[in-house]
């Protein structure tokens, strides 16, 4: 949308803006475009393998469309839209802190759903930058870096035979992406479910569990970062055990190892390991985050942009994590629309780590969604996309053509 104000006078008023309140700044950068848009849809489209999350569409009479990422199927977002999209029909999208608080803080029927919101959240922030005409994380406040480093996962090794660990290792040696941090899921070599509570562990199971991590790490040598994935499935002894088993291979953290909400168990395995503990994929706003953060019961948090509470919610996460300088990853196994959020995200926060990667795949699933501007991944960086808002150009012809099974392409 075309403005009467020169990219000199925005500049201006944005280096005079405090630095700290990043909603004060993109209030003043929005004012003067405030009231000339309004909202006239919310949609929720699936696609496959985008870890179970919907697209969200916010579509405007000025023509402009804003892209989202729910962590929420297609037909449950699609449910929830029916509470939220009278909160935001007819209205202004760029009075982005009004609608993240009417939405969060909606409970009778039924009580805000932080995932769906979250969606829509990352849509309305890619208006304000289409409306503007700047970048998301320039409205955020930053970029203090102009690429993100992200971790890719161990795809396509059995970590307990150490010739497909080397095997493994020479493959990712030679990816262009140079992605220098993996993260191996430890439930195969446990021997336990993927996502389910698991009995107490063995003897025997934490013996594989210590030959598998050493396999990897004797196959990636230390040039190559190596993390524990667990997916919230392990009692408080079990993953004590688990730390003590891993501790020698210095892994770059240990994710996941306990039940989701917080518990002294998380305390007591801080103190037992000198691993750095992440946790925080299936978080929701600061109150999720709060008990981890002020009982210093983790080192690294690690909320999703389609869970967490949107780019909105994830960062007042992160202001908070920065009172006790703790750094702010982000999980992301999502769609290009999720990828190109923590792009701007990561670029606009100061106290940011790393970001998930699903990019550089065999099949490169994710950058085939790009019908121009795709992504560049190089040495282990993402580069932050080019352009207003997020910077995304979809290939519609691909998401029509990926689908997730019943539903119905948006138009």
């Amino acid at each position: 949308m075309r403005t009467k104000w020169t990219r000199r006078e925005w500049m201006r008023l944005a280096v005079a803006l405090p630095a700290g309140g990043f909603l004060a700044r993109y209030r003043a950068l929005s004012a003067p475009l405030r009231h000339k848009v309004k909202i006239t849809d919310v949609k929720a489209m699936a696609l496959k393998s985008i870890a179970g999350n919907c697209l969200i569409r916010v579509d405007t009479d000025a023509g402009l469309t804003g892209y989202g990422e729910a962590g929420s199927t297609g037909p449950m977002a699609r449910a929830r839209l029916e509470t939220m999209r009278p909160l935001l029909v007819g209205r202004d999208p760029l009075a982005i802190e009004t609608h993240f608080h009417e939405m969060t803080t909606l409970m009778h029927t039924y009580m805000a759903h932080i995932p769906t919101i979250s969606g829509i959240d990352i849509a309305l922030w890619d208006l304000a930058g289409k409306i503007t005409g700047l970048p998301v994380c320039t409205l955020l406040g930053g970029p203090f870096r102009d690429a993100i480093p992200m971790y890719s996962h161990g795809i396509g090794l059995n970590m307990l035979e150490k010739a497909s660990c080397r095997d493994w290792a020479q493959r990712i040696r030679q990816q262009p992406e140079g992605f220098t941090a993996f993260k191996n899921g430890i439930d195969g070599v446990a021997g336990v479910r993927s996502a389910r509570f698991a009995d107490h562990l063995t003897s025997e199971q934490l013996h594989r569990i210590a030959r598998a991590y050493a396999n990897v790490r004797e196959a990636v040598g230390e040039e190559i970062d190596i993390a524990v994935h667990c997916h919230n499935e392990f009692d408080t002894p079990s993953a004590i055990a688990i730390a003590k088993a891993v501790e020698p291979m210095n892994p770059l953290f240990y994710e996941d190892a306990l039940n989701v909400p917080f518990s002294e168990g998380w305390l007591a395995l801080k103190r037992s390991t000198r691993i750095p503990i992440l946790t925080g994929e299936k978080l929701e706003l600061v109150r999720g985050f709060r008990p981890f953060l002020d009982n210093q019961a983790v080192d690294i948090i690690h909320p999703d942009l389609a869970f967490a509470g949107g780019i909105t919610g994830t960062r007042k996460i992160a202001d908070y994590a920065a009172l006790s300088r703790i750094p702010v990853a982000l999980h992301n196994v999502g769609s290009l629309v999720l990828c190109y959020a923590n792009a701007h995200f990561g670029a606009s926060i100061q106290n940011f780590y790393r970001s998930e990667s699903a990019l550089g795949r065999p099949n490169r699933y994710v950058e085939s969604m790009a019908r121009s501007n795709p992504p560049l991944v190089r040495e282990s960086k993402l580069k932050v996309p080019e352009g207003p808002g997020l910077g995304l150009d979809l290939d519609f012809g691909f998401l029509k053509k990926n689908l997730a099974p019943g539903e119905e392409f948006w138009g």
